[in-house]
C-alpha cells in the first residue's frame, strides 16, 4: 500500500506512476474520495466521542434537572456514537480495499514499457557455440530423460500436467544446487528458514499477490492459499512487529517448495520443467530501512549473479520494464541464462526492491533516527530454483548426450565430473 498522505498531497506522482505500468488512473480519484469520506467519518466519530467524555463528567457534577437533562443527552448520544463509529470503520474498510488496489510506485530509473521494453544492463560470459563443436544440442528434457533425471510422463500420470520427478542426478543436482544457495547466503549473513507452503488470506494480500495475480492456488476450507515463493512467508514472519534495523538489514534465506497455477500460460514453454505447477528454490529475503533499499538491492543482484557464476552459466542482466514489474515492485532486475535449444536467454532469477509497500501493508516498521516509527523496506531475490536445471543441462552437454557437473556441484553428486546417460 502507498503511503495515503503521499496520495492526498501529489495525486500526480501516483497517476505518473500508473501510466508507466500501463495502467488507468481513475482508481487514484477514487482512493482520494474514500480517503476524504473516511477523514470526515473519523472526525464525526472522534468528535462525539468527546462530547459523550465531557458529558460523562459533567453528569457526575449536576445536579436536578440539569443532571436529568444531561443523562438525556448521554442516552441519546451513546446511539449517534455507536453510528458514527460504525460508519467510520465501514469508511477505513472502504478505503483499505480501493488502496489496497493501487500499485506501487515505480523508480524514476526504471525502463518505461511492457514486458519486451527491458534494458539489458550487463551480459556475464559467451554462449556455446555447438556448430563449432560440430553437434546439435539436445533440450533439457531430452537430456533428463537420457541421464535418468527428469520423468514427465509419470509427474503426469500421477498428478497431471506440468508435474514432473526429478530422480536419481536430477534429484541430487537440485539438492546440491539448493545447499550451495543456502551455504551462499548463510556465509553472507542470512538467517535460513524452511517456510511454510499454506498462508492466511492476510499475509498473501499483504505481499500484494491477491489482487494482481490469478496464479495461486486457494484452499476454501480454512481459507488458505499455496505460495508461489517464500518472500511471502517470510513477509508475512514480522507482520505488526517493529524491527531493529539500525546496524543494517535483517535477512533470510527462505528453503520451500512453490505452487503457481500458470494461468494464461497454456501453449507456452509446455514442454520440460520450465513453466511448472510445482518447484523448489531458495529466496533471499531483506528487511531494511528505506535509505538502505537501493543499496541492499543491488547487494541481492550481487549474490545472485555469484551463484550464477558458480553454475558456470552465460547470462545477462536486465532492468525489467514498469508494465512488468508486478504489483508490490518499485524496481526490479532479472538474470537471464543463456538456453542453448531455445537460442535466448531465459529468465532464472529476480530481484525486486518493493520499498515500503509490502510493510506499510503488513504493519511491519522500525524506529528512525528521532526514535518515531517507520514503515520498513523489504526487499527479495532468487537464488536458485528447479528452473536453473533446464540451463545448467543444455549449456553443459556433451555431443554423446552426457554432461559436464560444474565445479561448485561435483561434492553434491558424488563428485562426478561428467554424468553419463542411463537409459530410461
Amino acid at each position: 500500500m502507498i503511503d495515503a498522505k503521499l496520495l492526498r498531497e501529489t495525486p500526480d506522482v501516483v497517476r505518473a506512476s500508473l501510466t508507466k505500468r500501463g495502467e488507468s488512473t481513475d482508481l487514484v480519484d477514487q482512493v482520494l474520495a474514500a480517503d476524504s469520506d473516511r477523514r470526515s467519518a473519523i472526525s464525526a466519530y472522534e468528535s462525539l466521542r468527546a462530547e459523550q467524555k465531557g458529558l460523562g463528567k459533567q453528569v457526575a457534577q449536576a445536579k436536578g434537572d440539569e443532571r436529568t437533562a444531561l443523562l438525556d443527552r448521554t442516552k441519546a448520544l451513546a446511539g449517534e456514537v455507536k453510528a458514527n463509529e460504525a460508519a467510520a470503520a465501514e469508511a477505513e474498510t472502504r478505503f483499505d480495499e480501493l488502496a489496497g488496489k493501487l500499485p506501487n510506485l515505480v523508480a524514476d530509473e526504471a525502463p518505461v514499457g511492457g514486458e519486451k521494453d527491458f534494458t539489458v544492463l550487463e551480459e556475464i560470459g559467451k554462449p556455446r557455440d555447438f556448430a563449432a563443436e560440430g553437434f546439435e544440442p539436445r533440450d533439457h528434457l531430452e537430456l533428463g530423460e537420457l541421464l535418468g533425471a527428469i520423468d514427465m510422463e509419470r509427474g503426469a500420470k500421477v498428478s497431471g500436467a506440468r508435474f514432473y520427478f526429478l530422480k536419481g542426478v536430477g534429484a541430487l543436482l537440485q539438492l546440491g544446487m539448493l545447499q550451495l544457495a543456502i551455504a551462499q547466503a548463510v556465509e553472507n549473513g542470512f538467517t535460513p528458514m524452511i517456510t511454510p507452503s499454506l498462508v492466511k488470506p492476510e499475509i498473501m494480500g499483504g505481499t500484494g499477490y491477491l489482487n494482481a495475480h490469478d496464479d495461486v492456488y486457494r484452499l476454501a476450507e480454512p481459507e488458505l492459499y499455496l505460495v508461489g515463493t517464500s518472500e511471502v512467508p517470510l513477509a508475512g514472519y514480522h507482520m505488526d512487529e517493529i524491527l531493529d534495523v539500525s546496524a543494517g538489514p535483517i535477512r533470510y534465506a527462505g528453503w520451500s517448495s512453490c505452487y503457481r497455477r500458470e494461468a494464461g500460460s497454456y501453449g507456452k514453454d509446455t514442454r520440460g520443467i520450465i513453466r511448472v505447477h510445482q518447484f523448489d528454490k531458495v529466496e533471499m529475503f531483506s528487511y531494511c530501512s528505506l535509505d538502505d533499499a537501493a543499496a541492499e538491492h543491488q547487494r541481492l543482484l550481487g549474490w545472485e549473479k555469484e551463484m550464477l557464476d558458480k553454475m558456470e552459466l552465460a547470462y545477462r542482466v536486465i532492468d525489467t520494464a514498469t508494465g512488468d514489474l508486478g504489483a508490490s515492485a518499485y524496481r526490479k532486475f532479472d538474470c537471464e541464462a543463456w538456453v542453448p535449444t531455445q537460442g535466448a536467454y531465459r529468465e532464472l532469477t529476480s530481484t525486486s526492491n518493493c520499498t515500503d509497500f509490502q510493510a506499510r501493508r503488513l504493519n511491519i516498521r522500525h524506529r528512525d533516527a528521532d526514535g518515531k516509527p517507520r514503515p520498513v523496506a523489504t526487499l527479495n531475490g532468487t537464488l536458485a530454483t528447479t528452473r536453473w536445471l533446464v540451463a545448467i543441462l543444455e549449456t553443459h552437454q556433451l555431443a554423446d548426450g552426457s554432461v559436464r557437473v560444474p565445479a561448485a556441484l561435483r561434492p553434491y553428486v558424488g563428485g562426478r565430473e561428467i554424468l553419463e546417460p542411463v537409459g530410461k
